[in-house]
């Protein structure tokens, strides 16, 4: 039986883990708790009389160095203004580090748990707070980070999946023929809706939201890119398109007390829908080399994950062609 090849997370061990905090002159306990992270590794780490601390260590050559520092200035940025947002934290007049090769930053803890987006004014609050962060976000673009658009998430993706022939052989045919549609139709989308790029959270799903009583904060700005402002928006709604339009309605109502939405960005919920269901797919591909995926994905690389999967993309052509949600 052929040995794993060795993958770089394979060197973090909890010495390195430890012996990264001690090197910026903090004293961890020894109590270490991993938490759910598959692109980076992230631990809450006990500190010596004090709070727990958050490490957040970098996926080798995923970011460069001006990516994080371009992720770390916006989150600051935010909160200066007093906008809900885990910044890192400021340690030695730097926020990303090196030790032993891993790069990483230190946030503080804050708990929470997920939203109810079944609540109208959960909905309206979250508008509120996302506009705010637009608001700071159209002041200028990221210089280093990408953007959304069908090049990145659409089709390179397919183009990797394909060109490395991971997708199984009887199956190739209907991939490729789906996302070549999909591609085109997204693609006219874009060029209707004649988007305005601002930096974004990115990736903006309810599990970067965390909720408590005194209301909401977001964590995770690892995704943050330029792109149109629904990319904030969109995935905070699920259903039918009926039930769709309402919880919108309730976005746009809190969202519009600080910057105005552009509605032609509607039409661009579905397309980011499927550019984020062809990225998936390739995301996981691309990390399958890295132990945690096997273990987390099982279901992964399949052939029945790759019916479904083309399934589900053919059902998309159908969502692509339906009118946007109603404005209500």
């Amino acid at each position: 039986m052929s040995e794993q090849p060795e993958h770089p997370y394979d060197n973090l061990t909890p010495d390195t883990i430890l012996g990264a905090l001690e090197s910026l002159g903090l004293h961890p306990d020894g109590g270490m708790l991993a938490l759910n992270s598959y692109e980076n590794r992230v631990y809450q780490i006990g500190i010596d009389d004090d709070a727990p601390l958050v490490a957040k260590f970098y996926r080798p050559e995923r970011w460069s160095d001006e990516c994080i520092h371009e992720e770390h200035r916006f989150s600051l940025a935010l909160a200066e203004e007093e906008i809900p947002v885990i910044a890192p934290l400021v340690i030695n007049d730097e926020t990303l580090h090196e030790y032993e090769g891993f790069r990483f930053s230190l946030y503080p803890r804050r708990g929470g748990r997920w939203p109810e987006l079944d609540e109208p004014d959960n909905l309206e609050w979250i508008g509120r707070l996302m506009s705010r962060i637009h608001q700071l976000g159209a002041s200028q673009l990221f210089q280093h980070r990408p953007d959304i658009d069908i090049a990145s998430l659409g089709s390179e993706p397919v183009e990797f999946l394909l060109n490395n022939k991971l997708i199984p052989i009887e199956q190739d045919r209907s991939y490729r023929e789906v996302t070549g549609v999909l591609l085109e139709k997204i693609g006219e989308s874009f060029d209707k809706a004649q988007h305005r790029r601002i930096r974004l959270h990115g990736d903006c799903h309810p599990g970067n939201i965390l909720w408590t009583d005194d209301g909401s904060h977001f964590v995770d700005m690892d995704d943050c890119r330029n792109g149109p402002a629904i990319q904030d928006l969109w995935m905070l709604l699920s259903g039918e398109p009926r039930e769709m339009a309402l919880q919108l309605s309730f976005v746009r109502e809190g969202y519009e007390t600080f910057r105005e939405l552009d509605t032609r960005e509607v039409q661009l919920i579905e397309p980011l829908r499927t550019l984020r269901m062809i990225h998936y797919a390739a995301w996981l591909a691309r990390r399958w080399d890295d132990p945690a995926f096997p273990k987390a994905f099982p279901w992964f690389n399949t052939t029945q994950y790759w019916q479904e999967h083309i399934a589900t993309l053919q059902l998309q052509i159908e969502a692509l062609d339906r009118p946007p949600l109603p404005l209500y």
